[in-house]
């Protein structure tokens, strides 16, 4: 019985030591919460999509720049914004659409041919969270950028790996500055249920070696082709992680630099990637159902003739979003039974009544 005592005791004693590291471990667990503005939560699968959910990227053509407005469930997101000459349309592009505040802007790096147009953003629209490589750079274009970015929540630099959302996709940070110049821009991937894209803004190959050399997730269904597609980007051993379906360049005609290079139109069609470039196919569209990405020349809904807005025609409702959708969208397929309503009529008329059109079929 004595040495049974014994034994309890020292058991007892021991767990009373155990209750100070205990209490430790839980508080300090506890600490250091992420930064608010980054989300780190699971992917939703195509299968955890809503049936109301929506994803499009609308290339927008700015000629030897860059610009691209995301949308995900009615919220927004605009990557660079052209030089500062695409201002005008930048703004007139946010106001057709009634954008008039977006979730996200990403300044992918400082020069003027990818900053210069967010300033016509930031006089149209509102924003909620500004990310850009740097906070300061000497030059009008971004000096103007970031002097509107004050007057709204200022310029964040993120981290790599740092994670967002919009609507039902995620943005994570998978490189920024690697170098100077071309190759501090941020570049970033886009998930949307089953299906990615991958944005490089202007790095060239040592940024792409760097992302190579951390084994980063590169493998995207579209690729913005980084640097308007120059040969100091899109190396071999990148493009063959990435693998994508599709490849968007963004250049302007007859351009002084020569871009697309060659040589990346060569490595892009040895691999049958299909590829669309703002020079040829001007807007270009690309639209996810999470399973399937499909990409094609875009034109804008807001510039459709009054004849057009007049004119007669089907549509398919979803009278639970108030979206309406021509009937060959894919999104018509995700709509509930009680929900979808088949409609002959104007375009005009489903405005008027507070219907709102689909951004991926652009009825």
């Amino acid at each position: 019985m004595a040495r049974s005592h014994h034994k309890f005791k020292a058991g007892f004693l021991s767990s009373l030591l155990l209750i100070p590291i205990i209490i430790g471990t839980l508080f300090f667990s506890q600490k250091a919460p992420s930064s608010p503005s980054v989300v780190s939560s699971a992917i939703p699968s195509a299968y955890d999509l809503s049936e109301n959910s929506s994803f499009s990227i609308q290339f927008i053509d700015v000629g030897q720049a860059d610009a691209a407005l995301i949308e995900c469930d009615d919220q927004y997101m605009l990557i660079d914004g052209g030089n500062s000459a695409d201002s005008n349309t930048i703004y007139s592009i946010l106001q057709r659409n009634n954008i008039t505040n977006l979730n996200i802007i990403v300044n992918s790096h400082a020069h003027e041919d990818h900053v210069g147009g967010l300033s016509g953003a930031l006089n149209f629209a509102t924003c909620d969270l500004i990310l850009a490589p740097t906070t300061a750079f000497d030059s009008k274009a971004f000096t103007s950028f970031a002097t509107l970015a004050s007057q709204s929540n200022g310029i964040l630099i993120p981290n790599i790996n740092d994670e967002y959302s919009l609507g039902s996709a995620k943005i994570k940070i998978l490189g920024l500055n690697a170098g100077e110049g071309n190759d501090s821009s941020i570049i970033l991937k886009i998930t949307y249920g089953d299906t990615s894209f991958l944005f490089t803004g202007d790095a060239e190959i040592a940024s792409e070696q760097a992302l190579l050399a951390r084994n980063a997730d590169l493998h995207a269904d579209v690729l913005k082709v980084a640097h308007h597609g120059s040969n100091s980007s899109t190396s071999q051993s990148f493009l063959d992680q990435v693998d994508p379906e599709y490849a968007i360049i963004s250049v302007g005609t007859d351009n002084s630099y020569g871009h697309p290079h060659q040589e990346v139109i060569d490595r892009l069609q040895a691999k049958d990637i299909k590829i669309y470039r703002t020079n040829i196919d001007h807007d270009i569209l690309c639209s996810s159902d999470g399973s399937k990405v499909t990409c094609s020349p875009y034109t804008y809904s807001s510039t459709v003739s009054k004849n057009q807005n007049d004119q007669i025609q089907e549509y398919i409702l979803n009278t639970n979003s108030f979206k309406f959708h021509l009937p060959t969208c894919s999104s018509v397929e995700k709509i509930a039974d009680h929900n979808k309503e088949n409609y002959q009529g104007s375009r005009q008329d489903l405005i008027t009544q507070g219907y709102q059109p689909c951004k991926q079929c652009n009825p």
